[in-house]
């Protein structure tokens, strides 16, 4: 059956896709099971990524980026990253993109520009962004790391976890209290840099999947930062984090589609070879009706999110638009997922077959970025209030 045709894309659009996915084929797709086994992404992809102008799409040119302001781009890179199932060795990308850059351009004074964002365009400065901590997830004014103001001069103290690109990261946004008496308005943020005094990473965590993805716990101690490395306004750190957040979920809905998009079509060319009980598994009514609910459901959340991809353009996105939509899609994703595991049988379990790889990479969707239980009190607030 024929998908619904997108018509949110243009030519440039196209020849971009064309281009990044040529990329992705010859450059990280035969290296992804090897980054797999390393659990992390060597350094010099990132420079081979900045080289072709795969970093800093939206960083004006003036600092070497591509000047764009429209979304459709980074949007075609979460998408082909979904596609071919490279999650774990490219998400630190639109991370990087999509996440932590629109702070920088945002927030930034022209010093600070000047100063980070040519090695962010050109993959010499990896960025992430530390919110959570150990005993914080989702209630992010219960952050406990501080920031004591002395003179031109922050002295941070605490501690982050389940930093994504934190072994490879030379910036971090970093979330601090730096009125611990306050709770959202005593938020700030402060970029701490590679080689600061005090400033440790942990362990690269083990997790489920996404094993090329680095992942790290950072530790702060009397770590001195200048505050010229205060990023924004200092008590409005909070502000600032819940107005990118719409991006961030709408970039994950994007990336879900993407994968449960990947996973149907896998499935139906394996359903379509593998033969039992004398016939292809994909002749078998249950697996018509399955393979026919998926594909369905699927490109119902795709129309869902062109349109919230279209309102970001606009800058018309609501939080609680793109809380819906991170919410539908990767629970969707899981779903598919895991059902396309179930149609591979026993084949499905095997990580040499990439719906394995999906099926553990995808778990993590409905968690991170804020998980589906308050993507819903977002939805449902503002639906009754409260």
């Amino acid at each position: 059956m024929q998908a619904i045709p997108r018509t949110l894309f243009a030519d440039e659009h196209h020849q971009f896709r064309t281009a990044f996915r040529n990329w992705l084929d010859h450059e990280v797709v035969p290296n992804h099971e090897q980054w797999e086994l390393d659990q992390i992404t060597p350094r010099s992809i990132w420079l081979e990524a900045g080289a072709h102008g795969f970093l800093g799409l939206t960083v004006p040119e003036q600092y070497g980026g591509g000047g764009t302001a429209d979304y459709r781009f980074a949007a075609i890179m979460a998408e082909e990253i979904g596609y071919t199932g490279v999650i774990g060795s490219a998400n630190g990308m639109t991370l990087h993109n999509d996440i932590v850059l629109p702070y920088f351009i945002e927030l930034c004074t022209d010093e600070q520009k000047r100063r980070w964002l040519p090695g962010m365009v050109n993959g010499q400065l990896i960025g992430a962004i530390a919110m959570t901590e150990p005993n914080t997830g989702s209630d992010l004014a219960g952050v406990k790391s501080t920031a004591k103001r002395h003179g031109d001069t922050f002295v941070v103290n605490g501690s982050k976890t389940f930093i994504s690109n934190g072994i490879n990261s030379d910036l971090v946004i970093t979330v601090v209290k730096t009125d611990p008496a306050q709770a959202h308005r005593g938020m700030s943020l402060l970029i701490l840099e590679r080689g600061m005094p005090g400033f440790e990473r942990g362990r690269n965590l083990d997790k489920i999947g996404m094993h090329a993805q680095d992942t790290a716990e950072l530790f702060f101690s009397d770590v001195e930062v200048p505050v010229a490395n205060l990023l924004g306004e200092e008590g409005k750190g909070f502000f600032y984090l819940m107005t990118n957040l719409a991006q961030e979920r709408l970039g994950i809905a994007v990336g879900a589609v993407a994968v449960a998009k990947a996973a149907i079509e896998w499935t139906i060319d394996y359903t379509k070879n593998r033969i039992a009980f004398g016939q292809p598994v994909a002749q078998f009514q249950h697996s018509k009706f399955l393979l026919a609910e998926l594909h369905t459901e699927t490109q119902t959340a795709q129309v869902y999110v062109d349109r919230c991809i279209e309102l970001h353009g606009d800058r018309a996105l609501t939080a609680e638009q793109s809380a819906a939509a991170k919410y539908w899609c990767t629970e969707l994703q899981n779903k598919v997922v895991d059902r396309c595991v179930q149609l591979h049988g026993g084949y499905g379990y095997m990580r040499e077959y990439p719906i394995a790889r999906a099926w553990a990479d995808s778990r993590i969707q409905t968690i991170y970025g804020g998980t589906t239980e308050i993507m819903k009190e977002i939805v449902g607030r503002s639906l009754v209030g409260g």
